[in-house]
């Protein structure tokens, strides 16, 4: 059955202490059945990738031949430094434009679209470096999420019984966000001045004043101090409850495994895994990307009799290279002669 976007009245309270919240056992539930493979065709997508190639120069940056992103769920997009996770970001987002392949939100074509026209239909993003204006206000910086503003006009602006009432709006709405993310007590503050945790903050709570279907986040806990780690994973499971899709990148694997629903893993510019967390750790494909072939595996009493038949053969060609004497003992023998 597809997750069901649509928030409930409960959506911040579990129905049971410590059980998962009505949404996230949705999105669960969603994709619990499915099988771990690549391109796997989700119950109620909200992001469909079709063939997205991009290259610079002779380098291939992203190959994703199929890709789905479950609707209502947290879908963890993981891979080494290099594996193509925030071009493929810009790609979606409407910041860089492919060199072949479609995409779609909602079963809209997304390819030819800007980035403002794809922020207005409801997909929005955050950035791994952050892009709060410095010399505008933790208030100012809010407003400038807000959506179809009346007094964006010229001859508009000139006319505040125009557009005063919805500003009056938009500034309650941005406080109640700040109060949400615990930073209305800075709001008279230049943005330049929070630290890089506060600053993720604001980034994702104006992201969220266009009432955004789909939440992109590339790194949010990326430079974050541990006190503030907590809050910010705590605010993207919120955005789950509240209905939202989020789609994030992270390299801290304790992180994924905490609020992801389900993970897709990249590397070259491919999605080499798909599953739910608990089977990623386990995926072969995904321990090579990472830490190369059988990095840490265990040898076997094969690999461990191999392993010693060349160190004898090693030293045997020491000695005979040595007259008989390895290199070793000649410089202990040195060493005591001095």
């Amino acid at each position: 059955m597809p997750a069901d976007p649509t928030p409930t009245s409960g959506a911040h309270a579990s129905s049971a202490a410590g059980a998962p919240a009505a949404p996230q056992r949705l999105a669960q539930a969603a994709l619990r059945d499915l099988p771990w493979e690549v391109g796997v065709a989700k119950p109620d997508p909200a992001i469909v990738v079709d063939g997205v190639v991009r290259t610079f120069g002779g380098l291939t940056a992203v190959s994703v031949d199929h890709l789905e992103i479950q609707r209502g769920g947290i879908t963890g997009l993981i891979g080494p430094n290099g594996a193509g996770k925030t071009t493929l970001f810009n790609l979606l987002t409407g910041f860089d434009q492919p060199d072949g392949g479609s995409w779609s939100f909602d079963g809209r074509p997304l390819g030819k679209l800007a980035s403002h026209q794809v922020a207005r239909l409801g997909v929005v993003r955050t950035f791994q470096l952050t892009k709060a204006l410095s010399r505008l206000t933790v208030l100012q910086n809010m407003l400038l999420g807000a959506q179809g503003q009346k007094g964006e006009g010229f001859f508009r602006a000139l006319v505040p019984g125009i557009w005063r009432a919805q500003e009056q709006a938009n500034t309650e709405k941005a406080m109640e966000l700040l109060h949400r993310f615990k930073l209305d007590t800075k709001k008279d503050d230049f943005a330049g001045t929070l630290s890089g945790g506060q600053r993720k903050l604001l980034e994702m709570a104006r992201a969220l004043m266009s009432d955004p279907k789909v939440v992109m986040l590339d790194e949010p806990m990326a430079g974050v101090n541990p006190a503030l780690t907590q809050s910010l994973l705590g605010h993207v499971k919120d955005l789950r409850e509240q209905g939202m899709t989020v789609v994030f990148v992270e390299h801290d694997m304790d992180v994924v495994q905490d609020i992801s629903d389900w993970v897709v893993v990249m590397a070259a510019g491919q999605v080499i895994a798909e599953g739910p967390p608990e089977s990623i750790s386990q995926n072969q494909a995904v321990v090579d990307a990472y830490l190369g072939a059988h990095h840490d595996a265990p040898l076997t009493v094969e690999e461990e009799d191999q392993a010693l038949v060349e160190a004898d053969a090693a030293i045997s060609r020491e000695k005979n290279a040595d007259g008989d004497t390895p290199r070793r003992e000649r410089t202990n023998q040195k060493g005591t002669d001095r």
